[in-house]
């Protein structure tokens, strides 16, 4: 043997498992609600009144939007009706408080009636694509306002309908207690969708919402999968949807008109679609940026600017966005890690 021969045997063999990157471990979903409910209990104590108002705002618009950016990220489904799909969960759940006062029975309640209208619009969905299945969506959203004014003896027509609540316990303030209620809903909804797209419920509407076709050779159904993610969705919306009876003690068609469906497609496309933090960004901006038109519509004094300023906000922001992080604000600490290493 040569002395080439020897120190090329003598030679340490390269590690090629060392140059594989290591996958980062993701900490499990309960974890990261849990956390979450112990900031949300801590901020209570901490806000005013008016701010646990608005903290709570956003938990119920928590629901909506993580419900939509499953929909539209996950399945490819665009929905620009699901401000009717919250006002079913809201009018269902005044409805049945004032009737029976029970709370927990009443969201019950609303969560069922909304599964079932989500049901029905998801196999019409089923069926649709592109602008058909917007053009179908945006006529609900047209359609229930129309609904609750027409039949008024039921639904008091634009007035509306009150909520009977049984007030909280002495100790706590209501804005407090609304901020539990509404982050309580939220925490544990998203905790189910963070759990069901984990499994082979994601992975299903990935593989439909990428390619059809591949999807329908390895065996996924199509339709099922399709109506499936539409129902899920729809529930997230009744929740939300009820929460605001709650919130606002009264429910009215003015409150859920057609930009707010344009609003929340709006909210997950700027947080990031497909990203439950995506959701959360989308539903901090939906309290966030409506205020802020609005005190800007209030310095200048014009009643018609400050009606669509907070439309102009969000189109502005919407546009920022995609072109500074066309991924969405939660792709903003990705996008800074992988310059920070590549650097490195």
């Amino acid at each position: 043997m040569t002395d080439v021969q020897q120190k090329a045997n003598a030679a340490p063999v390269p590690d090629v498992g060392s140059a594989v990157p290591k996958r980062r471990r993701r900490l499990h979903p309960a974890l990261v609600i849990a956390a979450g409910a112990v900031l949300v209990v801590a901020l209570t104590y901490m806000l005013p009144p008016f701010r646990n108002y608005q903290l709570a705002t956003m938990g119920a618009y928590f629901c909506v939007t993580a419900g939509l950016t499953v929909l539209t990220g996950l399945n490819g489904q665009l929905s620009l009706g699901h401000g009717a799909l919250m006002a079913t969960g809201a009018y269902t759940l005044a409805l049945t408080q004032n009737k029976w006062v029970n709370l927990p029975l009443s969201f019950a309640v609303a969560v069922v009636v909304t599964t079932v209208a989500g049901a029905v619009i998801g196999l019409a969905a089923a069926r649709l694509r592109g602008p058909y299945l917007a053009g179908l969506t945006l006529a609900v959203a047209i359609v229930v306002p129309s609904v609750t004014s027409t039949f008024d003896e039921t639904f008091n027509s634009d007035q509306g309908l009150s909520v009977i609540l049984n007030p909280p316990p002495e100790t706590i303030p209501m804005e407090r207690w609304q901020a539990w209620l509404c982050w309580g809903a939220a925490l544990a909804v998203v905790l189910l969708l963070a759990l069901l797209i984990r499994g082979r419920f994601g992975r299903d509407l990935r593989a439909v919402r990428d390619d059809e076709t591949a999807a329908k050779l390895a065996g996924i159904n199509i339709a099922r999968t399709q109506v499936l993610a539409f129902v899920v969705s729809a529930v997230c919306a009744g929740v939300s949807g009820a929460l605001f009876a709650v919130l606002a003690q009264s429910v009215s068609p003015g409150a859920f008109p057609l930009t707010l469906s344009l609003f929340l497609v709006m909210a997950i496309v700027i947080g990031g679609l497909g990203s439950l933090f995506g959701a959360l960004w989308g539903a901090v901006l939906l309290v966030v940026l409506p205020t802020l038109a609005q005190s800007v519509g209030e310095q200048t004094g014009s009643q018609q600017l400050e009606g669509n300023l907070a439309l102009v906000v969000f189109g502005v922001v919407l546009v920022v966005v995609m072109l500074a992080a066309p991924g969405g604000l939660a792709s903003i600490p990705s996008r800074i890690s992988r310059l920070i290493r590549r650097n490195r």
